[in-house]
């Protein structure tokens, strides 16, 4: 029942968002908060069924407030600190050097694209990620004619891969979900993190070849050696 209830809050959530009906904003105080009426009203309804006692609402949403607070903290200290150090110039060498580096080469071009995602999105924060790797490498792309659909590709699979950090959202939601620490969920998972790294980077020289050889880079290369 709590599954078709929270599938069904997503739909309508989607739904409201979608068709314009409602702001985000409103959708994600009132659409969970109306579920969760629906969902105390039929646990009533099987409480008489089967004898069973159940706290009321508030006190559900108490409990529900008490076990997220710890990862809300988490989570706005890491957004308030990646925030202050992005305005304070923490990635500006990293990606002037990067910019440096890769020049007109489309196969460095990609390997500095996986490099510089990576890197930024140790933030945890999608958003400020994309805003300084799309800034930066976009300009490279449509200079040099390079399929931007790749830049798009490796931005979203870097940002996956380390949105798995303990301050990213997929492993403090899955620790609130769980009651457990952060930790216990990352630490394991830092092996890996590593390996799909280092797929990115091969995946990046894929691409980074294809794209050499449909602009003729290579060509050029041995002609004029």
């Amino acid at each position: 029942m709590l599954t078709l209830l929270g599938v069904g809050m997503i739909l309508c959530f989607m739904y409201l968002i979608m068709s314009k009906r409602l702001s985000p904003i409103i959708a994600l105080i009132l659409i969970p908060f109306i579920f969760s009426l629906i969902a105390w009203g039929l646990g009533h309804y099987f409480e008489s069924l089967s004898h069973i006692e159940l706290k009321g609402l508030s006190e559900m949403m108490l409990d529900g407030i008490k076990k997220l607070a710890p990862t809300g903290v988490m989570l706005l200290f890491a957004i308030l600190y990646f925030a202050l150090m992005i305005d304070a110039g923490l990635f500006d060498p990293p990606v002037k050097w990067i910019l440096k580096k890769v020049k007109g080469d489309p196969l460095k071009i990609t390997l500095g694209t996986v490099f510089l995602t990576t890197l930024v999105s140790l933030d945890g924060d999608g958003s400020t990620t994309y805003m300084i790797c799309v800034a930066a490498m976009l300009p490279l792309y449509q200079r040099l004619g390079m399929n931007t659909l790749i830049m798009t590709a490796l931005m979203l699979l870097c940002s996956g891969v380390m949105n798995l950090t303990p301050w990213g959202g997929p492993t403090a939601r899955a620790a609130s979900a769980l009651q457990v620490d952060p930790s216990h969920i990352f630490v394991p998972m830092i092996l890996p993190i590593a390996i799909s790294i280092g797929w990115l980077f091969f995946l990046a020289y894929l691409y980074g070849r294809y794209e050499q050889k449909r602009l003729g880079v290579i060509e050029l290369e041995s002609h004029h050696g």
